[in-house]
Protein backbone atom coordinates (compact mmCIF):
# COMPACT_ATOMS: atom_id res chain seq x y z
CA UNK A 1 0.00 0.00 0.00
CA UNK A 2 1.47 3.48 -1.01
CA UNK A 3 0.02 7.15 0.55
CA UNK A 4 0.56 10.27 -1.53
CA UNK A 5 -0.51 13.63 -0.38
CA UNK A 6 -1.76 15.82 -2.97
CA UNK A 7 -2.31 19.43 -2.89
CA UNK A 8 -4.87 20.60 -4.53
CA UNK A 9 -5.64 24.79 -4.21
CA UNK A 10 -9.00 26.05 -6.35
CA UNK A 11 -9.89 29.60 -6.72
CA UNK A 12 -12.53 29.21 -4.04
CA UNK A 13 -10.42 26.80 -1.55
CA UNK A 14 -7.89 24.10 -0.74
CA UNK A 15 -7.85 20.88 0.00
CA UNK A 16 -4.42 18.03 1.52
CA UNK A 17 -5.84 14.88 0.16
CA UNK A 18 -4.52 11.49 1.09
CA UNK A 19 -4.47 9.12 -1.59
CA UNK A 20 -4.17 4.85 -1.26
CA UNK A 21 -2.86 3.38 -3.89
CA UNK A 22 -3.61 -0.44 -3.24
CA UNK A 23 -4.49 -3.25 -5.62
CA UNK A 24 -5.25 -1.42 -8.11
CA UNK A 25 -8.10 0.97 -6.65
CA UNK A 26 -7.20 5.04 -5.13
CA UNK A 27 -8.93 6.03 -2.30
CA UNK A 28 -8.87 9.57 -1.04
CA UNK A 29 -9.20 11.00 2.22
CA UNK A 30 -9.55 14.71 2.99
CA UNK A 31 -7.61 15.84 6.09
CA UNK A 32 -7.50 19.71 5.66
CA UNK A 33 -9.93 22.03 3.95
CA UNK A 34 -9.49 25.66 4.26
CA UNK A 35 -10.74 28.58 1.99
CA UNK A 36 -9.35 30.60 -0.53
CA UNK A 37 -10.57 34.01 -1.81
CA UNK A 38 -9.10 37.43 -3.25
CA UNK A 39 -8.71 39.94 -0.91
CA UNK A 40 -8.74 43.59 -1.25
CA UNK A 41 -5.37 45.82 -0.91
CA UNK A 42 -4.84 49.09 -2.12
CA UNK A 43 -8.05 48.62 -4.52
CA UNK A 44 -6.41 45.89 -6.10
CA UNK A 45 -7.16 41.93 -5.59
CA UNK A 46 -4.43 39.87 -4.64
CA UNK A 47 -4.02 36.35 -3.09
CA UNK A 48 -2.90 35.75 0.55
CA UNK A 49 -0.45 33.59 -0.65
CA UNK A 50 1.19 33.22 3.10
CA UNK A 51 -1.84 32.20 4.41
CA UNK A 52 -2.10 29.60 1.98
CA UNK A 53 1.46 28.03 2.82
CA UNK A 54 0.17 28.01 6.61
CA UNK A 55 -2.95 26.24 5.58
CA UNK A 56 -0.99 23.57 3.79
CA UNK A 57 1.44 22.87 6.81
CA UNK A 58 -1.24 21.96 8.66
CA UNK A 59 -2.67 19.76 6.35
CA UNK A 60 0.66 17.71 5.78
CA UNK A 61 1.22 17.85 9.67
CA UNK A 62 -2.01 15.82 9.38
CA UNK A 63 -0.70 13.64 6.99
CA UNK A 64 1.70 12.76 8.90
CA UNK A 65 0.31 10.90 11.20
CA UNK A 66 -1.43 8.87 8.19
CA UNK A 67 2.23 6.60 7.89
CA UNK A 68 5.00 6.87 5.77
CA UNK A 69 4.55 9.21 2.54
CA UNK A 70 5.88 8.18 -0.95
CA UNK A 71 5.93 11.74 -2.30
CA UNK A 72 3.50 15.01 -2.24
CA UNK A 73 2.80 17.14 -5.29
CA UNK A 74 0.61 20.30 -5.66
CA UNK A 75 -1.54 21.49 -7.93
CA UNK A 76 -3.41 25.15 -8.60
CA UNK A 77 -5.54 27.09 -10.92
CA UNK A 78 -3.32 28.69 -13.75
CA UNK A 79 -2.49 31.83 -14.97
CA UNK A 80 -1.67 33.90 -11.58
CA UNK A 81 2.57 34.23 -10.09
CA UNK A 82 4.50 35.56 -7.26
CA UNK A 83 7.58 37.64 -7.64
CA UNK A 84 10.51 36.46 -6.04
CA UNK A 85 14.05 37.61 -5.07
CA UNK A 86 16.53 34.68 -3.39
CA UNK A 87 15.31 33.45 -1.05
CA UNK A 88 12.43 35.82 0.02
CA UNK A 89 8.96 34.17 0.24
CA UNK A 90 7.63 36.70 -1.81
CA UNK A 91 8.36 40.52 -3.12
CA UNK A 92 4.70 41.58 -3.02
CA UNK A 93 1.04 39.58 -2.40
CA UNK A 94 0.53 38.05 -5.87
CA UNK A 95 -2.41 39.44 -8.20
CA UNK A 96 -5.86 37.91 -8.68
CA UNK A 97 -6.61 37.49 -12.18
CA UNK A 98 -9.83 39.42 -11.46
CA UNK A 99 -8.13 42.07 -11.10
CA UNK A 100 -9.17 45.18 -13.05
CA UNK A 101 -5.77 45.47 -14.14
CA UNK A 102 -5.92 42.80 -16.85
CA UNK A 103 -8.64 44.07 -19.31
CA UNK A 104 -6.68 47.42 -19.63
CA UNK A 105 -3.32 45.49 -20.44
CA UNK A 106 -4.86 43.61 -22.78
CA UNK A 107 -6.10 46.06 -24.89
CA UNK A 108 -2.52 47.61 -24.71
CA UNK A 109 -1.25 44.49 -25.78
CA UNK A 110 -3.28 44.01 -28.66
CA UNK A 111 -2.02 47.29 -30.27
CA UNK A 112 1.21 46.18 -29.89
CA UNK A 113 0.67 42.52 -30.97
CA UNK A 114 -2.11 41.22 -32.78
CA UNK A 115 -4.27 38.14 -32.22
CA UNK A 116 -2.62 36.31 -34.93
CA UNK A 117 0.82 36.73 -33.79
CA UNK A 118 -0.14 35.67 -29.84
CA UNK A 119 -1.66 32.56 -31.48
CA UNK A 120 1.24 31.69 -33.92
CA UNK A 121 4.02 32.37 -30.86
CA UNK A 122 2.27 30.47 -28.47
CA UNK A 123 -0.63 28.15 -29.97
CA UNK A 124 -2.95 29.67 -26.69
CA UNK A 125 -6.61 31.95 -26.80
CA UNK A 126 -6.35 35.46 -25.57
CA UNK A 127 -7.86 35.43 -22.31
CA UNK A 128 -7.51 39.09 -20.55
CA UNK A 129 -6.52 37.09 -17.48
CA UNK A 130 -4.21 35.28 -19.23
CA UNK A 131 0.10 35.71 -17.19
CA UNK A 132 1.30 37.94 -20.40
CA UNK A 133 -1.24 40.40 -19.92
CA UNK A 134 -0.77 40.50 -16.42
CA UNK A 135 3.50 40.75 -16.86
CA UNK A 136 2.77 43.93 -19.30
CA UNK A 137 0.67 45.85 -16.96
CA UNK A 138 3.77 45.14 -14.29
CA UNK A 139 6.07 46.31 -17.16
CA UNK A 140 4.21 49.25 -17.90
CA UNK A 141 3.54 50.06 -13.47
CA UNK A 142 5.81 48.62 -11.65
CA UNK A 143 8.41 48.13 -13.31
CA UNK A 144 11.09 49.34 -10.24
CA UNK A 145 9.01 45.75 -8.46
CA UNK A 146 9.89 44.04 -11.84
CA UNK A 147 13.55 44.58 -11.57
CA UNK A 148 14.05 43.60 -8.11
CA UNK A 149 12.99 39.73 -9.06
CA UNK A 150 14.92 37.64 -9.68
CA UNK A 151 12.08 34.88 -10.98
CA UNK A 152 8.34 34.10 -10.98
CA UNK A 153 6.84 31.09 -9.98
CA UNK A 154 3.30 30.14 -10.97
CA UNK A 155 1.46 29.50 -8.01
CA UNK A 156 1.39 25.49 -7.70
CA UNK A 157 5.23 26.17 -8.70
CA UNK A 158 5.34 28.70 -5.73
CA UNK A 159 4.22 26.01 -3.32
CA UNK A 160 6.98 23.50 -4.56
CA UNK A 161 9.38 26.04 -3.85
CA UNK A 162 8.49 26.95 -0.88
CA UNK A 163 8.28 22.92 -0.23
CA UNK A 164 12.17 22.20 -1.72
CA UNK A 165 13.93 25.47 -2.02
CA UNK A 166 13.91 24.60 -6.06
CA UNK A 167 13.05 26.96 -8.75
CA UNK A 168 10.73 25.44 -11.45
CA UNK A 169 8.17 26.17 -14.22
CA UNK A 170 6.25 22.67 -14.65
CA UNK A 171 4.84 22.69 -18.46
CA UNK A 172 0.60 22.08 -17.77
CA UNK A 173 1.20 25.04 -15.88
CA UNK A 174 3.05 27.24 -17.74
CA UNK A 175 1.07 26.38 -21.26
CA UNK A 176 -1.39 28.48 -18.98
CA UNK A 177 0.57 31.92 -19.38
CA UNK A 178 0.62 32.51 -23.01
CA UNK A 179 4.66 32.95 -22.41
CA UNK A 180 5.15 29.46 -23.07
CA UNK A 181 5.28 28.49 -27.11
CA UNK A 182 3.10 25.07 -27.07
CA UNK A 183 4.21 23.51 -30.35
CA UNK A 184 8.30 24.21 -29.21
CA UNK A 185 7.89 23.30 -25.77
CA UNK A 186 9.72 26.26 -24.47
CA UNK A 187 8.99 29.95 -23.40
CA UNK A 188 8.10 32.05 -26.13
CA UNK A 189 11.36 33.84 -26.05
CA UNK A 190 10.54 36.00 -29.39
CA UNK A 191 7.30 37.63 -27.52
CA UNK A 192 8.38 38.19 -24.49
CA UNK A 193 11.07 40.31 -26.05
CA UNK A 194 9.28 42.21 -28.15
CA UNK A 195 6.68 43.19 -25.17
CA UNK A 196 10.21 43.94 -22.66
CA UNK A 197 9.31 41.28 -20.49
CA UNK A 198 12.36 40.38 -19.00
CA UNK A 199 13.74 37.06 -20.06
CA UNK A 200 15.63 36.57 -16.75
CA UNK A 201 12.23 36.26 -14.70
CA UNK A 202 11.50 32.68 -16.39
CA UNK A 203 12.80 29.30 -14.96
CA UNK A 204 13.72 26.28 -16.00
CA UNK A 205 10.80 23.90 -17.29
CA UNK A 206 10.21 20.59 -16.29
CA UNK A 207 7.84 17.83 -17.31
CA UNK A 208 4.39 16.67 -15.09
CA UNK A 209 6.25 13.11 -13.36
CA UNK A 210 9.44 14.59 -12.53
CA UNK A 211 10.84 14.44 -8.97
CA UNK A 212 11.94 17.82 -7.91
CA UNK A 213 13.69 17.00 -4.62
CA UNK A 214 13.23 16.16 -1.20
CA UNK A 215 11.17 18.69 1.66
CA UNK A 216 13.43 21.31 3.00
CA UNK A 217 14.91 20.44 6.69
CA UNK A 218 12.34 23.60 8.39
CA UNK A 219 9.74 22.21 6.20
CA UNK A 220 9.97 18.50 7.79
CA UNK A 221 10.69 20.28 11.23
CA UNK A 222 7.02 21.56 10.57
CA UNK A 223 5.03 18.80 9.48
CA UNK A 224 6.59 15.61 10.93
CA UNK A 225 6.91 14.30 7.30
CA UNK A 226 10.91 12.70 6.39
CA UNK A 227 12.39 11.51 3.82
CA UNK A 228 9.43 12.49 1.45
CA UNK A 229 9.70 13.42 -2.24
CA UNK A 230 8.02 16.45 -3.84
CA UNK A 231 7.06 15.44 -7.60
CA UNK A 232 5.81 17.82 -9.92
CA UNK A 233 2.78 16.38 -11.48
CA UNK A 234 0.64 17.90 -14.47
CA UNK A 235 0.58 21.23 -11.65
CA UNK A 236 -2.45 22.73 -13.39
CA UNK A 237 -5.73 22.03 -12.11
CA UNK A 238 -7.40 20.72 -15.39
CA UNK A 239 -4.48 19.07 -16.41
CA UNK A 240 -4.52 16.66 -13.45
CA UNK A 241 -8.22 16.37 -13.78
CA UNK A 242 -7.67 15.59 -17.32
CA UNK A 243 -5.55 13.01 -16.87
CA UNK A 244 -7.40 11.27 -14.88
CA UNK A 245 -10.50 10.89 -16.62
CA UNK A 246 -11.82 7.15 -17.04
CA UNK A 247 -12.25 7.72 -20.67
CA UNK A 248 -11.99 5.32 -23.71
CA UNK A 249 -11.54 5.66 -27.04
CA UNK A 250 -11.31 8.99 -28.82
CA UNK A 251 -14.70 10.35 -29.27
CA UNK A 252 -15.24 12.12 -26.16
CA UNK A 253 -14.55 15.38 -24.96
CA UNK A 254 -13.95 16.96 -21.25
CA UNK A 255 -15.83 19.13 -19.06
CA UNK A 256 -13.93 20.45 -16.14
CA UNK A 257 -16.94 22.21 -14.41
CA UNK A 258 -16.84 24.12 -11.37
CA UNK A 259 -15.99 28.70 -10.84
CA UNK A 260 -14.65 27.98 -14.41
CA UNK A 261 -15.92 25.33 -17.60
CA UNK A 262 -13.09 24.17 -19.14
CA UNK A 263 -14.12 22.32 -21.99
CA UNK A 264 -12.04 20.43 -24.55
CA UNK A 265 -10.20 17.36 -26.81
CA UNK A 266 -7.35 15.66 -25.52
CA UNK A 267 -4.73 15.50 -28.67
CA UNK A 268 -1.26 14.34 -29.55
CA UNK A 269 -0.02 17.26 -30.28
CA UNK A 270 -1.10 21.02 -30.66
CA UNK A 271 -3.53 21.98 -33.21
CA UNK A 272 -2.49 25.42 -34.59
CA UNK A 273 -4.38 26.85 -37.35
CA UNK A 274 -6.41 30.03 -38.50
CA UNK A 275 -10.29 28.27 -37.66
CA UNK A 276 -8.72 27.24 -34.18
CA UNK A 277 -7.30 30.44 -33.76
CA UNK A 278 -10.84 32.86 -34.91
CA UNK A 279 -12.56 30.27 -32.58
CA UNK A 280 -10.52 31.27 -29.35
CA UNK A 281 -9.41 27.63 -28.34
CA UNK A 282 -6.11 27.44 -26.77
CA UNK A 283 -3.53 24.41 -26.62
CA UNK A 284 -2.07 23.67 -23.22
CA UNK A 285 0.02 21.24 -22.25
CA UNK A 286 -1.36 17.92 -21.26
CA UNK A 287 0.65 14.86 -19.40
CA UNK A 288 2.31 12.51 -21.59
CA UNK A 289 3.54 15.05 -24.01
CA UNK A 290 -0.71 15.18 -24.80
CA UNK A 291 -1.96 18.42 -25.64
CA UNK A 292 -5.45 19.91 -24.29
CA UNK A 293 -7.40 21.75 -26.92
CA UNK A 294 -9.79 23.90 -24.73
CA UNK A 295 -11.73 26.62 -24.11
CA UNK A 296 -12.16 28.82 -21.01
CA UNK A 297 -15.63 30.08 -20.66
CA UNK A 298 -17.55 31.13 -17.63
CA UNK A 299 -18.93 28.38 -15.21
CA UNK A 300 -21.12 28.41 -12.19
CA UNK A 301 -18.92 31.63 -10.96
CA UNK A 302 -21.74 33.16 -12.05
CA UNK A 303 -24.20 31.30 -9.46
CA UNK A 304 -21.30 31.11 -7.06
CA UNK A 305 -21.48 35.22 -7.05
CA UNK A 306 -25.09 35.30 -6.81
CA UNK A 307 -24.91 32.59 -3.79
CA UNK A 308 -22.73 35.45 -2.30
CA UNK A 309 -25.69 37.52 -2.48
CA UNK A 310 -28.30 35.53 -1.23
CA UNK A 311 -29.14 34.68 2.41
CA UNK A 312 -27.54 32.01 3.98
CA UNK A 313 -30.28 29.33 3.78
CA UNK A 314 -31.52 30.48 0.45
CA UNK A 315 -27.44 30.37 -0.59
CA UNK A 316 -27.59 26.44 0.09
CA UNK A 317 -26.16 24.46 -3.41
CA UNK A 318 -28.74 21.84 -2.99
CA UNK A 319 -31.47 24.27 -1.76
CA UNK A 320 -30.87 26.21 -5.41
CA UNK A 321 -31.06 23.07 -7.29
CA UNK A 322 -34.53 21.88 -5.85
CA UNK A 323 -35.80 25.87 -6.70
CA UNK A 324 -34.38 25.67 -10.08
CA UNK A 325 -35.49 22.64 -11.17
CA UNK A 326 -39.27 23.39 -9.68
CA UNK A 327 -38.59 26.96 -12.07
CA UNK A 328 -40.43 27.36 -15.61
CA UNK A 329 -37.96 25.41 -18.00
CA UNK A 330 -36.07 28.30 -21.06
CA UNK A 331 -38.01 31.06 -20.04
CA UNK A 332 -34.82 33.41 -20.03
CA UNK A 333 -30.76 32.94 -21.24
CA UNK A 334 -28.49 35.07 -20.98
CA UNK A 335 -25.19 34.90 -22.84
CA UNK A 336 -22.07 33.88 -20.34
CA UNK A 337 -19.83 35.61 -22.55
CA UNK A 338 -20.76 39.17 -21.94
CA UNK A 339 -18.40 40.72 -20.17
CA UNK A 340 -19.83 41.45 -17.01
CA UNK A 341 -20.75 38.31 -15.69
CA UNK A 342 -16.81 37.61 -15.67
CA UNK A 343 -16.56 40.35 -13.02
CA UNK A 344 -17.44 40.53 -9.09
CA UNK A 345 -20.37 41.74 -8.05
CA UNK A 346 -23.89 42.75 -8.10
CA UNK A 347 -24.68 39.60 -10.27
CA UNK A 348 -28.26 38.73 -9.38
CA UNK A 349 -28.72 42.79 -11.12
CA UNK A 350 -26.54 41.61 -13.73
CA UNK A 351 -28.82 38.16 -14.63
CA UNK A 352 -31.42 40.22 -14.56
CA UNK A 353 -30.87 43.69 -16.56
CA UNK A 354 -29.38 41.43 -19.16
CA UNK A 355 -32.94 38.92 -19.29
CA UNK A 356 -34.32 43.23 -19.42
CA UNK A 357 -32.37 44.34 -21.84
CA UNK A 358 -32.76 41.59 -24.45
CA UNK A 359 -36.58 42.08 -24.33
CA UNK A 360 -36.97 38.36 -22.48
CA UNK A 361 -38.88 37.87 -19.03
CA UNK A 362 -36.78 38.69 -15.98
CA UNK A 363 -36.80 36.42 -13.71
CA UNK A 364 -37.52 37.60 -9.88
CA UNK A 365 -37.14 34.37 -7.81
CA UNK A 366 -33.45 32.84 -6.66
CA UNK A 367 -35.12 29.18 -8.58
CA UNK A 368 -35.94 31.33 -11.80
CA UNK A 369 -32.08 32.82 -11.78
CA UNK A 370 -30.39 30.02 -10.67
CA UNK A 371 -31.96 27.68 -13.79
CA UNK A 372 -31.73 30.65 -16.28
CA UNK A 373 -27.75 30.33 -15.76
CA UNK A 374 -27.85 26.45 -15.45
CA UNK A 375 -29.68 26.28 -18.59
CA UNK A 376 -27.37 29.05 -20.57
CA UNK A 377 -24.34 26.82 -19.45
CA UNK A 378 -25.50 24.06 -20.73
CA UNK A 379 -26.60 25.47 -23.96
CA UNK A 380 -22.77 27.36 -24.44
CA UNK A 381 -21.47 24.14 -24.07
CA UNK A 382 -23.58 22.92 -26.98
CA UNK A 383 -22.40 25.57 -29.12
CA UNK A 384 -18.95 25.32 -27.83
CA UNK A 385 -18.75 21.55 -28.53
CA UNK A 386 -20.37 21.36 -32.13
CA UNK A 387 -17.77 23.79 -32.98
CA UNK A 388 -14.63 21.97 -31.44
CA UNK A 389 -15.85 18.67 -33.13
CA UNK A 390 -15.67 20.93 -36.77
CA UNK A 391 -12.23 22.21 -35.43
CA UNK A 392 -10.78 18.23 -34.87
CA UNK A 393 -12.46 16.75 -37.35
CA UNK A 394 -14.15 13.90 -35.89
CA UNK A 395 -17.45 13.18 -34.00
CA UNK A 396 -17.95 13.58 -30.11
CA UNK A 397 -20.07 11.46 -28.75
CA UNK A 398 -19.75 11.65 -25.00
CA UNK A 399 -18.75 14.51 -22.58
CA UNK A 400 -17.10 13.35 -19.55
CA UNK A 401 -17.83 16.20 -17.00
CA UNK A 402 -15.65 16.28 -13.89
CA UNK A 403 -15.05 18.63 -10.75
CA UNK A 404 -17.59 19.92 -8.38
CA UNK A 405 -19.81 20.80 -11.63
CA UNK A 406 -20.56 16.86 -12.16
CA UNK A 407 -22.13 16.59 -8.57
CA UNK A 408 -25.44 18.71 -9.81
CA UNK A 409 -27.69 16.29 -11.56
CA UNK A 410 -30.00 18.85 -13.09
CA UNK A 411 -27.26 20.40 -14.86
CA UNK A 412 -26.01 17.39 -16.50
CA UNK A 413 -29.17 16.45 -17.42
CA UNK A 414 -29.81 19.94 -19.01
CA UNK A 415 -26.31 19.61 -20.64
CA UNK A 416 -27.32 15.75 -22.06
CA UNK A 417 -30.62 17.14 -23.14
CA UNK A 418 -29.05 20.38 -24.76
CA UNK A 419 -25.74 18.43 -26.63
CA UNK A 420 -27.89 15.03 -27.45
CA UNK A 421 -25.21 13.41 -26.38
CA UNK A 422 -24.25 11.37 -23.62
CA UNK A 423 -22.81 13.02 -20.59
CA UNK A 424 -20.81 10.84 -17.86
CA UNK A 425 -20.38 12.59 -14.55
CA UNK A 426 -17.56 12.32 -11.99
CA UNK A 427 -15.32 12.27 -10.34
CA UNK A 428 -15.87 14.48 -8.57
CA UNK A 429 -11.87 14.59 -7.21
CA UNK A 430 -10.86 14.15 -10.75
CA UNK A 431 -8.19 16.86 -9.98
CA UNK A 432 -6.79 15.41 -6.78
CA UNK A 433 -6.79 11.73 -8.08
CA UNK A 434 -5.18 12.72 -11.29
CA UNK A 435 -2.44 15.00 -9.21
CA UNK A 436 -1.74 11.71 -7.31
CA UNK A 437 -2.26 9.03 -9.77
CA UNK A 438 1.09 11.25 -11.70
CA UNK A 439 2.91 10.67 -8.41
CA UNK A 440 1.98 7.34 -9.14
CA UNK A 441 3.94 7.01 -12.18
CA UNK A 442 6.78 9.09 -11.14
CA UNK A 443 7.85 6.60 -8.21
CA UNK A 444 7.50 4.14 -10.80
CA UNK A 445 4.44 2.49 -9.27
CA UNK A 446 1.84 2.65 -12.35
CA UNK A 447 3.55 2.40 -15.97
CA UNK A 448 1.67 5.38 -17.76
CA UNK A 449 -1.71 6.62 -18.93
CA UNK A 450 -3.26 3.44 -19.46
CA UNK A 451 -2.55 2.32 -16.23
CA UNK A 452 -3.67 5.56 -14.48
CA UNK A 453 -6.83 5.27 -16.44
CA UNK A 454 -7.34 1.89 -15.68
CA UNK A 455 -7.39 2.68 -11.64
CA UNK A 456 -9.66 5.41 -12.25
CA UNK A 457 -12.41 2.91 -13.92
CA UNK A 458 -11.48 0.57 -11.13
CA UNK A 459 -12.17 3.18 -8.10
CA UNK A 460 -15.02 5.40 -9.03
CA UNK A 461 -18.65 5.02 -9.28
CA UNK A 462 -20.10 7.24 -12.24
CA UNK A 463 -22.99 8.28 -13.43
CA UNK A 464 -24.72 8.35 -17.12
CA UNK A 465 -27.08 11.44 -18.12
CA UNK A 466 -28.55 10.55 -21.57
CA UNK A 467 -30.60 13.41 -23.84
CA UNK A 468 -34.62 12.76 -22.85
CA UNK A 469 -36.05 11.74 -26.33
CA UNK A 470 -39.56 12.90 -26.18
CA UNK A 471 -41.20 15.23 -28.99
CA UNK A 472 -41.76 17.93 -26.67
CA UNK A 473 -37.82 18.00 -25.09
CA UNK A 474 -36.40 17.89 -28.57
CA UNK A 475 -38.14 20.80 -29.71
CA UNK A 476 -38.03 22.69 -26.59
CA UNK A 477 -33.91 22.54 -26.54
CA UNK A 478 -33.88 23.25 -30.39
CA UNK A 479 -35.84 26.68 -30.14
CA UNK A 480 -33.67 27.76 -26.88
CA UNK A 481 -30.53 27.01 -29.26
CA UNK A 482 -31.77 29.29 -31.98
CA UNK A 483 -32.51 31.76 -29.27
CA UNK A 484 -29.39 31.18 -27.30
CA UNK A 485 -27.24 32.12 -30.59
CA UNK A 486 -29.27 35.24 -31.31
CA UNK A 487 -28.05 36.70 -28.40
CA UNK A 488 -25.61 39.71 -27.95
CA UNK A 489 -23.00 39.97 -25.87
CA UNK A 490 -24.34 43.28 -24.57
CA UNK A 491 -22.01 44.53 -22.96
CA UNK A 492 -18.95 43.80 -25.30
CA UNK A 493 -15.54 45.19 -25.04
CA UNK A 494 -13.05 44.16 -26.99
CA UNK A 495 -11.06 41.68 -24.60
CA UNK A 496 -13.99 39.92 -24.45
CA UNK A 497 -16.33 40.06 -27.89
CA UNK A 498 -17.41 36.55 -29.14
CA UNK A 499 -17.45 35.44 -32.71
CA UNK A 500 -20.39 32.93 -32.82
CA UNK A 501 -21.42 31.43 -36.28
CA UNK A 502 -24.97 30.14 -37.46
CA UNK A 503 -22.94 27.50 -39.10
CA UNK A 504 -22.36 25.85 -35.31
CA UNK A 505 -25.76 25.12 -35.33
CA UNK A 506 -26.87 21.39 -36.31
Amino acid sequence: MSRYIAIDLGAESGRVILGTLQGGKLRLKELHRFANAPIRIGGTLRWDVVQLWAEIQIGLHTASNAGDIAAIACDSWGVDYVLLKGNQPLLAPPYAYRDERTFASFDKVLKKVSHKELFAQTGIGSYPINTLYQLCDDVQHRSKLLRKADRILLIADYINWMLTGKSRAETTLASTSQCWNTRKRKWAWPLLKKLHIPKHLFPKTIEPGTVIGGLLPQVGANTGLVGTKVVATCSHDTAAAVAAIPARGKNWAYLSSGTWSLLGVELPGPLINEEVRAANFTNEAGFAGTTRLLKCLIGLWILQECRREWSKAEGDYSRIVKLASAAKPLRSLIHTGDIRFAKMGNMTSKVQSYCRETNQPVPQTHGAIARCIFESLALSYRVELDGLQSLIGRKISTLHVVGGGCQNTLLNQMTADALNRTVIAGPVEATAAGNILVQAVATGELSGFAAMRSVMRRSFTLKSFNPRTSKKSIESWREALDRFQDLPVVAAASSTSIQRSREAKT
